[in-house]
């Protein structure tokens, strides 16, 4: 009889669900460098719950805490996200994927009109 190995549990699963499912409500109204951006964390935040799924409970919860932080959308209006959550969100992720040794996913800021990057041009469009 084989026995089958499993690398992601139930949290894993609902985790990559809630990120999926906000990417696709996403879509409906991001276009552009704000989708890309979007999507990107979206991938980023899979590989981080999938390579911790058997880490220590620290390590979860600090991805955990991340994947909520994007999904919430607390400074949204509407339906559509604006740009500081995407960065506040972008920032998050990225400390995450830091403090867990996981660089390689560091997601880059998004090119904006000007030379600038989002991540340091927020207060021009807020």
């Amino acid at each position: 009889m084989a026995v089958e190995e499993r690398s992601s549990g139930p949290g894993t699963d609902i985790l990559i669900r809630k990120v999926d499912s906000h990417v696709t409500a996403l879509r409906a109204g991001l276009h552009g460098a704000d989708l890309e951006l979007a999507e990107r964390l979206a991938s980023c935040l899979r590989e981080l719950v999938v390579s911790t799924a058997q880490a220590s409970a620290a390590d979860r919860a600090q991805v955990r805490a991340a994947v909520h932080y994007f999904v919430l959308r607390r400074e949204s209006r509407g339906r559509l996200l604006s740009v500081r959550s995407l960065a506040a969100a972008q920032r998050l992720v990225n400390k995450a994927a830091a403090q867990l040794g996981r660089a390689d996913l560091v997601v880059e800021g998004r090119p904006v009109r000007g030379g600038g990057s989002a991540t340091t041009d927020v207060a021009a469009h807020s």
